[in-house]
């Protein structure tokens, strides 16, 4: 079949959900993705609580013909409690959302697997996938955590979720993926970065939520990472440019971002 490509969040984070919808469509994307909790301090998001949004972006989804790739973002905390998150599934199930940004914040391993298996068995039932994303500033910090993870619980429900940033700024090797269990990638995330960077905590996130690179503007091997994953996945457009909005529209930035991943796709040898 092919890839099949989503407008992320975080690309046109100041819009509304019916708004990222119709963006989504008019930009030639396949699916969108929303956020329904906060990443950090940002938020609230009222697509978990308004019932007139919800109404607004089912209608907008219904309208261009888009399906909700992935919902955000669980953060898997040591206070984290599975059936705190009925609401934030069910209202991805009206979505008719197919996976789950699922972050790892507890440094106990083990509790951090009772608590991610519990999230798994609940996101399962409501007929989605809990998508486990290393990044080098959580608990979570590479691939191969996020393997000891997935591979702990041992769950249908349970994946991997690799976004080009952090495969260039963690402690993870193209080969690892390419030994990850095909069915447990769902989807991944594209994005640039330049390969010289400030390691720590802060300016890894600060780059992740608000200065990320167009595909193709920075030193990211594509090649490597497309050749290492399957060729049937959705590949979610993750270009966060906070100093771009409100000087470049939305919709032009979503335009690029598409153009500029087909041409780095184009160009890598898969």
């Amino acid at each position: 079949m092919g890839y099949r490509y989503s407008l992320a969040f975080l690309t046109v984070a100041e819009l509304t959900p019916p708004e990222a919808v119709r963006v989504a469509a008019e930009a030639g994307y396949d699916l969108v993705g929303l956020r329904l909790l906060p990443a950090g301090t940002d938020g609230p998001y009222p697509l978990l609580t308004d019932p007139a949004m919800l109404k607004e972006t089912r209608a907008a989804l219904r309208d261009t013909g888009l399906q909700v790739a992935d919902i955000e973002i669980i953060r898997i905390t040591p206070e984290f409690r599975a059936a705190d998150t009925l609401p934030f599934l069910e209202r991805g199930a009206e979505l008719g959302a197919r996976n789950i940004l699922t972050a790892g914040y507890d440094p106990d391993p083990a509790r951090m697997t009772d608590s991610y298996g519990a999230f798994c068995d609940l996101a399962h039932q409501h007929g989605m996938t809990a998508d486990l994303e290393f990044m080098p500033w959580t608990d979570i910090p590479d691939v191969s955590a996020a393997v000891r993870q997935v591979r702990a619980v041992a769950h249908p429900a349970a994946g991997v979720l690799v976004d080009a940033l952090h495969v260039q700024r963690s402690a993870t090797e193209f080969e690892e993926l390419a030994a990850l269990d095909p069915a447990w990638i769902n989807y991944a995330q594209l994005c640039d970065a330049p390969g010289q960077f400030d390691a720590s905590p802060e300016a890894l996130i600060e780059t992740a939520r608000g200065n990320r690179l167009m595909p193709g503007d920075g030193d990211f091997d594509f090649n490597a990472m497309l050749s290492a994953l399957p060729k049937d996945i959705v590949l979610s457009v993750e270009v966060a440019q906070k100093h771009r909005i409100g000087k470049t529209p939305a919709l032009r930035r979503a335009v690029e971002a598409m153009q500029k991943t087909k041409q780095v796709i184009a160009r890598a040898e898969v």
